[in-house]
């Protein structure tokens, strides 16, 4: 008796659809686009890599016989330290933010309370209120916090005064991105059945039980919305940086101003020095919008 295996036929590949004309026209000038665009990249790239006797105006847009890659350390060596300051003043107030922000957005949409709405109202508010506004009272504020160094006996308490801290722009930064942090998570918790909540609140959780075990773990793709939009902010705030912090504690955008027009600008240091405050920003925006895709389509 002989038996016959089924065989399994590999399904035919699909057909590929003609390139259309207009698709063709389409992604000729998306190219050209990306092109126009990425002309003053090239431009300021060129010259960074140039000497700085090999900068004039006739060879502007002509790429460097020889680069000079030094330039780049050059600049890193005038603004490495402000970089550094901007790394922890950004990664701080974006993570302190981006979870007052979870909290905030959680209870007013799945908490109700008499006057939530008028609360949340009130904190959008905020969103609207300029910096320029309060930068006077805030500046009397920010020097007022300050305290002599305290001794217990046993242990001497140091001496703080906030103004001219990298903290003081941690927290003005903290307290201007609660407003969107909470409005954006608001919105994101509002299509969170209230059955999940219901359910963790007969098995007897409570307030933090169920943030911690049922809302932050479904979070992650409104806290990488959150944090590329605040790190942005925070990375490009410059108002702040020159009004509250004293040389040591300067962020990198107050350093380059200094570098573009002030009396720290030598030979090629202001070309190349931009290409150092992009890197955090281009790794940030990349990885977290990568992983922001991969939580809202597992499997994808």
């Amino acid at each position: 008796m002989t038996t016959t295996l089924p065989t399994h036929t590999a399904p035919a590949a699909a057909p590929r659809k003609p390139l259309r004309p207009g698709r063709v026209v389409m992604y000729a000038l998306l190219v050209l686009a990306a092109l126009f665009f990425l002309i003053p990249v090239y431009l300021l790239f060129a010259t960074a890599l140039k000497s700085p006797d090999a900068i004039a105006e006739a060879t502007t847009w002509h790429w460097p016989s020889v680069l000079n890659w030094g330039s780049f350390r050059d600049a890193w060596a005038k603004i490495g330290g402000n970089m550094l300051n901007s790394v922890f003043l950004a990664v701080v107030a974006t993570l302190l933010s981006a979870v007052l922000g979870s909290l905030n957005g959680y209870a007013l949409s799945k908490w109700k309370f008499r006057g939530a709405n008028t609360l949340f109202a009130l904190m959008l508010f905020g969103m609207f209120i300029p910096y320029q506004a309060v930068l006077i009272p805030l500046f009397q504020f920010v020097e007022s916090v300050k305290w002599a160094p305290i001794d217990l006996g046993f242990v001497t308490i140091p001496g703080f005064q906030l103004y001219g801290s990298i903290w003081a722009l941690i927290l003005t930064h903290v307290v201007y991105g609660i407003p969107i942090t909470t409005l954006i998570f608001r919105n994101f918790y509002a299509d969170v059945p209230d059955a999940l909540i219901e359910a963790a609140t007969i098995d007897g959780a409570g307030f933090w039980q169920i943030y911690g075990k049922v809302i932050f773990p479904i979070s992650i793709p409104g806290f990488v919305v959150v944090i590329i939009w605040q790190f942005t902010q925070v990375w490009n705030e410059f108002l702040f940086a020159a009004t509250l912090t004293n040389t040591s504690s300067q962020p990198v955008t107050y350093a380059l101003s200094q570098l573009a027009g002030g009396r720290r600008s030598a030979g090629t240091c202001p070309w190349p020095a931009p290409f150092w405050p992009r890197c955090p920003r281009c790794w940030c925006t990349s990885c977290w919008a990568g992983t922001s895709c991969a939580a809202c389509w597992p499997g994808a």
